[in-house]
């Protein structure tokens, strides 16, 4: 018996110095589905900004370090007219939001919308927003399948009840994405805003199956997408059920998958004790800072400092 313990004892010293890995994390929307393009870029030449989100879901605090985004450009324009890639991640409403120009609950609704709820917040998450032109992200685009059409289009009319803007066609092009530094969030719901600049041309940003089906990764609570322009921010509309309308009007996901590790024993945001004990959660996990940089895709030991250390602060 005196063995026993002895022998069990050696065990959980043994846990208690071994490096608890974390979790891969993966989640996708699966494959475009033909049925929608919707604009997501910068202003440009008589053009608005214009956003495009669509949401998914953390379950622990999660360090995301590529994406993959997939649209629509102009048919034969050269890869290299994708100029430029910006990502944001906003909450969902009404985290972040000015509730109070709203008609508040139940419907939450602006002079501009019917509804915020469900929507992503007014503004971004700051700390999380990532631009190839400020060196925090690296884009490679390629070429999925040339000329294929999609069956409605979503470019000019951000309004209510817009009128029919019809098919568009373009080559799709997948556009991988890794940020540097990553991205860190803790568990929660999100929206995720891609907007690409695409020097001769547009970017429509195309639908996926709603509800997710595989090849992605479903979850409960699923949402739909929604879209703004600068005449319409802060507020958002739902692209199918508010815009093109229809009994039943559809809805729609949008092609992403994000790719990172799970920080699960991470502290809390806000909290005092946040940033100790994320540096602690990192070396129990990984078994030193080097090797929790390395892991997580960061650059060097400071940078990981420096994004817990924002991710703390929130």
């Amino acid at each position: 018996m005196k063995h026993l313990f002895a022998a069990a004892a050696v065990a959980a010293g043994m846990w208690l110095v071994t490096p608890a890995w974390a979790d891969p994390f993966f989640f996708s929307t699966g494959s475009p589905d033909g049925l929608l393009g919707a604009l997501s870029q910068p202003a440009s030449s008589g053009t608005l900004e214009t956003e495009t989100a669509d949401d998914f879901n953390l379950t622990e605090t999660t360090s995301i370090a590529q994406a993959t985004v997939t649209g629509l450009i102009t048919p034969g324009s050269p890869l290299g007219n994708i100029s430029n890639v910006e990502i944001e991640v906003y909450h969902v409403f009404s985290k972040d939001s000015d509730v109070g120009r709203t008609s508040g609950p139940p419907m939450f609704s602006t002079a501009q919308v019917p509804t915020r709820n469900n929507s992503p917040s007014d503004v971004e998450i700051e700390d999380a927003t990532r631009d190839g032109g400020l060196g925090t992200l690296e884009f490679t685009p390629s070429l999925l399948n040339p000329a294929v059409s999609v069956a409605t289009a979503v470019v000019k009319d951000i309004i209510r009840n817009a009128p029919n803007e019809g098919p568009a066609t373009g080559d799709v092009v997948e556009i991988t994405i890794a940020f540097t530094p990553p991205i860190l969030l803790p568990a929660d719901h999100y929206f995720f805003r891609p907007e690409v600049q695409v020097a001769d041309g547009e970017f429509l940003y195309l639908s996926a199956p709603r509800p997710i089906q595989a090849p992605g990764t479903p979850f409960t609570g699923d949402l739909q997408a929604w879209i703004r322009n600068s005449d319409l921010a802060p507020d958002w509309l739902r692209i199918g059920t508010d815009i093109i309308g229809g009994s039943p009007a559809p809805t729609f996901n949008m092609t992403f998958s994000l790719t990172g590790e799970t920080v699960p024993r991470a502290g809390t945001p806000g909290r005092a004790n946040c940033h100790g004990k994320s540096i602690s959660a990192l070396a129990h996990q990984f078994g030193d800072l080097d090797a929790a940089a390395s892991a997580l895709g960061f650059s060097s030991v400071a940078a990981l400092q420096d994004v817990f250390r924002a991710f703390c602060e929130r």
